[in-house]
């Protein structure tokens, strides 16, 4: 446990938001203050160390995920301190580190929560998206849905864990990987490169493709024993695969790629659209084309747990959390291999 946090007292804080959402060379992100956030009951107020910068952000600057609310602000990979709590907090203590994700709340009433499934749950919210997420100086989370990050991580390197790496892991669960089989992955960014460890890890042969040459060298130094462009076939069959890359155009040869009985999990909130399939090349023999939808808490806790121990190497980009917007630019662009973080200044 980390020393006890102040108290935070002053009005007003420094935060991005969505002004109006467009391409992200048109600025569509707007800096300056807002007034502070104050915990209701059960949530933790947290002064932001370390935001990630994710492609859903993206999407919701862009408007490809339309934003909830006027002024959104975006951020749902947070390392933050406890600097204060809502009535009948029990979870956590002032100046402890806590992680917020992109789950912010679920009904716990629906059919799907009552089974396990809360990932699809009828009633969600999402931070940075149904919530003010972690692009601020200050940001609350319900106790619930935060996370004790393992201490092996420094905030830089836990912040990717938060979304890129507990998605990743259940897309890696729900590809149906086993030791010994043959994982492709498609795209390999912040969330890519965290499940290629985590593969490589559990004893699977990970297989690259993407059009990143920095990308690829990177995959190489992960372990992977191939890794080609974004549409090149790998030298094997594979018996599973995942995509990362938001680009429908990919699905048809990553089907091809499969091994009978193979599944294609596409692992990203946005993709665009999916050309005609090929029933008898594409999908027969029993290949399974899956989505993959949010997380639950429980897939956030074992993963946290199993990062630790490996423990997973994230690479982060580090940029001043006053250029959010350029690093959302050079997201776009494809300037940077890994996972951007943005650094809060004291």
């Amino acid at each position: 446990m980390r020393p006890p946090g102040r108290v935070w007292s002053k009005p007003f804080m420094r935060a991005w938001w969505v002004q109006s959402p467009g391409p992200i060379a048109a600025g569509p992100l707007r800096f300056g203050e807002r007034p502070d956030p104050s915990p209701a009951p059960r949530e933790v107020l947290l002064s932001v160390r370390v935001c990630g910068v994710c492609r859903t952000d993206l999407h919701l600057a862009e408007g490809d995920l339309k934003p909830r609310a006027l002024g959104r602000i975006p951020g749902h990979e947070v390392v933050g301190e406890v600097v204060g709590l809502g009535a009948g907090c029990s979870r956590f203590g002032l100046g402890e580190r806590v992680g917020a994700a992109w789950l912010a709340r679920t009904c716990g009433t629906c059919r799907f929560c009552r089974r396990g499934s809360e990932n699809l749950c009828l009633e969600p919210s999402f931070t940075g998206w149904d919530t003010d997420g972690g692009y601020a100086e200050l940001m609350t989370v319900h106790e619930d849905y935060a996370y004790r990050i393992p201490e092996v991580f420094t905030d830089e390197k836990a912040a990717p864990l938060l979304c890129a790496g507990i998605i990743g892991y259940r897309a890696l669960r729900c590809s149906g990987i086993t030791p010994g089989g043959k994982l492709g992955i498609y795209g390999f960014g912040g969330s890519a490169h965290l499940t290629a460890q985590m593969a490589i890890f559990e004893g699977a042969d990970v297989y690259v493709m993407t059009r990143s040459a920095a990308a690829q060298s990177l995959a190489l130094e992960l372990g992977a024993v191939f890794a080609g462009g974004a549409d090149e076939t790998p030298p094997e069959l594979l018996d599973a695969a995942i995509l990362f890359a938001p680009a429908g155009g990919l699905v048809p040869p990553a089907l091809e790629a499969l091994d009978r009985g193979g599944t294609l999990a596409v692992a990203g909130i946005h993709l665009s659209n999916i050309p005609e399939l090929d029933y008898q090349k594409d999908l027969f023999n029993e290949r399974r084309l899956r989505s993959v939808t949010a997380n639950t808490r429980a897939d956030g806790q074992e993963f946290l747990a199993e990062a630790g121990k490996i423990p997973l190497n994230p690479t982060t980009v580090a940029y001043p959390w006053t250029e959010a917007d350029r690093a959302l630019r050079d997201l776009s662009a494809d300037r940077f291999t890994g996972a951007a973080v943005l650094i809060r200044d004291s």
